[in-house]
């Protein structure tokens, strides 16, 4: 038996699925009142008679896909001895599909099968997804029990298509807050459909903490040593939550309820802290009652669309484009922008190469705009929430914070700590020779960055090391398959990413944020390449090789983008205002 794996797939292994506690589908809490969503049948899949051993083998690879009982139904595909040696918690690997090729050598009684794939990602302790790219090869050996194949020999731990995590697994939303306590902060897991109570999954899972990259960057109520109890006749009981203030608890009831009711458990729903109501004032909660921190809101009712062209933004109504007030509506130099409510950042140009100097200006949309700081290149600046701070990128290599106070509207400079990336900026680099970060968005909850590094889309999360301090950590390619091809992303509200490449035949993509899938959108009449894309509430907007197109949200994939009237013949970068 020999495994063989490249590039970063070793430290898959640190991912492994250690003991009942990491994920939720190795144990069910004890619920006394059934989940309301219904749960698919399980399909028993088991060896059959006289099965051929390739055949058997792809079954076992199929059964492996359903955890409970420690795998139970893929130990049956193995004989007595083997079932009690197969460490399957050694870890969790996700292929895109398994090829198998027989050895030479085999005989009526044995046979040996190299199995090959191309590993898209591990499932780690509480069904954390890590999206990994390399290969996989490993040898399985099978051999008659009672003139039945079963496997007697194979590698420590688990594998299984990507068709079987989408079959058996259900990809759910946990909720934490950002580091202001302010937002709801999406930690997307992958749990086992095949168990009853979702619900009480979920909230174990919630009681145990952020897990993964994002653990950096968020918060949670939940205190040191808090337990939850289970639901009990359809009380959700926790434990340890007694030193709460109200506010914390209100924050807490925040990360329950919305995280109940994105799993599709209907409320109202009775929640008791400690044995009293959670709320004494409401003992029964609905959404309602955390209606301001819906993780689905907008700052404002309508998220106005903007376009740079032709050197100035301006605001983009129905059919007609006017200018924005001051330098940004008239100065025929701006090269990119971002606004947040009534707030904008541009980026103003002067000059063309070794004498080029971008300047980034900051302000309120229709009003003065004042001179931040200069450099040679300066990326699109991203904004945090409500203005607050904002980003940029000076000459591909320094990222930059700008902190306003949202008293006085003075602006401090300060530089975020980027040393995870100088290995993607370094001649040699993961990158590519001569890398630089052409593009920095942050996510909506600012917890996270999506950055465009030699054609490839980086996911990091903002992390805190001291007071006053930033830094980029847990750097994940996020798509690795796009292969060198992305020139633009954006957040859309749902937590993912809208990707646009210089690939002819998929031009635009949607990438999960923990890498799980990457989805090819409708691209029957765009032209790489995609240049800029920019998501509202229901609508895409991509700037490709010709035009500013847009798509309504969940378009079938037939579906066609057409030019936003107002932009007809303008070479433009949509801005949506958030």
């Amino acid at each position: 038996m020999t495994g063989r794996r490249t590039l970063a797939l070793v430290a898959a292994s640190t991912l492994a699925l250690s003991s009942c506690t990491s994920l939720p589908s190795y144990t069910e809490p004890q619920a006394l009142r059934s989940f309301v969503r219904s749960t698919p049948t399980e399909e028993a899949i088991a060896p059959v008679a006289g099965q051929e051993p390739d055949l058997l083998l792809r079954d076992f690879f199929a059964a492996s896909g359903k955890p409970i009982q420690n795998h139970q139904a893929a130990r049956a595909f193995l004989t007595p001895d083997a079932a009690r040696r197969w460490d399957d918690a050694a870890s969790t690997l996700i292929l895109d599909r398994i090829d198998l090729n027989a050895k030479a050598g085999a005989t009526q009684n044995a046979i040996s099968y190299v199995v090959r794939g191309t590993v898209v990602g591990a499932l780690g302790p509480g069904g954390v997804f890590s999206p990994d790219h390399g290969d996989f090869e490993a040898e399985i050996q099978l051999s008659k029990v009672d003139g039945e194949w079963r496997i007697d020999s194979l590698p420590a731990g688990t594998v299984f298509e990507r068709v079987e995590l989408r079959n058996n697994y259900s990809p759910e939303e946990l909720f934490f807050f950002d580091p202001n306590q302010k937002m709801l902060v999406r930690d997307r897991r992958w749990i086992y459909k095949g168990q009853k109570s979702m619900d009480t999954s979920l909230l174990s899972l919630l009681v145990e903490g952020p897990k993964g990259p994002i653990a950096a960057g968020v918060t949670t109520e939940v205190p040191v040593g808090a337990t939850f109890a289970g639901n009990d006749k359809g009380v959700y009981r926790f434990n340890g939550f007694a030193d709460l203030s109200s506010e914390e608890r209100h924050r807490f009831a925040a990360q329950v309820l919305w995280t109940l009711a994105k799993s599709g458990t209907q409320g109202p729903y009775n929640i008791e802290l400690d044995g009293t109501p959670l709320d004494p004032q409401a003992p029964v909660l609905t959404i309602d009652d955390v209606a301001e921190y819906n993780p689905n809101a907008t700052s404002g009712s309508v998220s106005p669309l903007y376009a740079v062209g032709n050197g100035s933004l301006t605001l983009v109504d129905s059919s007609t484009l006017t200018p924005v007030a001051g330098t940004l509506g008239s100065s025929g130099r701006v090269e990119s922008a971002d606004i947040s409510g009534d707030y904008v950042a541009g980026v103003i140009v002067d000059g063309e190469g070794a004498g080029r100097q971008s300047t980034l200006v900051a302000g309120p949309v229709n009003g003065t705009v004042e001179s931040v700081l200069q450099a040679r290149t300066l990326t699109q600046p991203s904004l945090e929430s409500h203005a607050t701070a904002l980003w940029t990128v000076l000459d591909g290599r320094t990222i930059a914070r700008v902190a306003r106070s949202t008293s006085t509207n003075e602006l401090s400079q300060s530089e975020v700590d980027a040393t995870k990336i100088e290995g993607l900026l370094e001649p040699n680099g993961e990158g590519g020779e001569g890398s630089s970060i052409s593009m920095l968005k942050l996510s909506p909850t600012g917890v996270r960055a999506a950055m465009v590094i030699g054609g490839k889309v980086y996911l990091a999360v903002i992390s805190r090391p001291a007071a006053g301090e930033k830094m980029i950590a847990n750097i994940i390619d996020i798509a690795p398959s796009l292969d060198n091809t992305v020139v633009s992303v954006a957040w859309q509200l749902d937590g993912s990413l809208v990707v646009g490449t210089a690939n002819q035949d998929a031009p635009i993509w949607r990438v999960e944020t923990d890498g799980s899938a990457v989805t090819q959108l409708p691209s029957g009449n765009i032209t790489a390449p995609v240049v800029a894309v920019a998501a509202s509430a229901n609508t895409l907007y991509v700037t490709d090789a010709r035009s500013v197109l847009q798509l309504p949200i969940n378009s079938p994939t037939t579906a066609f983008w057409r030019e936003v009237p107002a932009l007809q013949g303008v070479r433009a970068v949509p801005v949506v205002g958030s």
